[in-house]
């Protein structure tokens, strides 16, 4: 039986950027650093930032897999990554379930949403 997810990996050959990216978006809850991999620690998830050969370029088809970070408070979210340069496709609005997203793009084009439960 599967209970729960461990973590993910986004692979990218942009890894600087990616790495920078994920820091500021995480306010660096760096877990590990290693040359071509770092991984962040959020609640019980660890999602990981690597270097990988056989990437090239931007996400071909961003929208096939959808990270979701859960926040607080998505205004304060939404103004502290615009104020870095994150260009959001969606900027908060609420849902008919009563809770908040916003959408945006990390470095590579994968797409990552806020999401504010009530």
């Amino acid at each position: 039986m599967i209970g729960d997810i461990a973590g993910a990996v986004i692979w990218t050959d942009n890894f600087d950027e990616m790495v920078s990216f994920y820091s500021y978006l995480f306010k660096d809850k760096t877990q590990n650093k290693h040359k071509d991999f770092v991984s962040f620690r959020l609640g019980n998830t660890k999602l990981g930032i690597g270097k990988h050969s056989k990437i090239n370029g931007k996400s071909s088809d961003p929208f096939r897999l959808m990270l979701h970070l859960e926040v607080d408070d998505i205004e304060h979210e939404y103004i502290r990554l615009s104020q870095y340069g994150i260009k959001f496709l969606r900027v908060p609005e609420k849902e008919h379930w009563g809770g908040f997203i916003a959408t945006f793009e990390d470095i590579d084009q994968n797409i990552l949403q806020l999401i504010q439960k009530l």
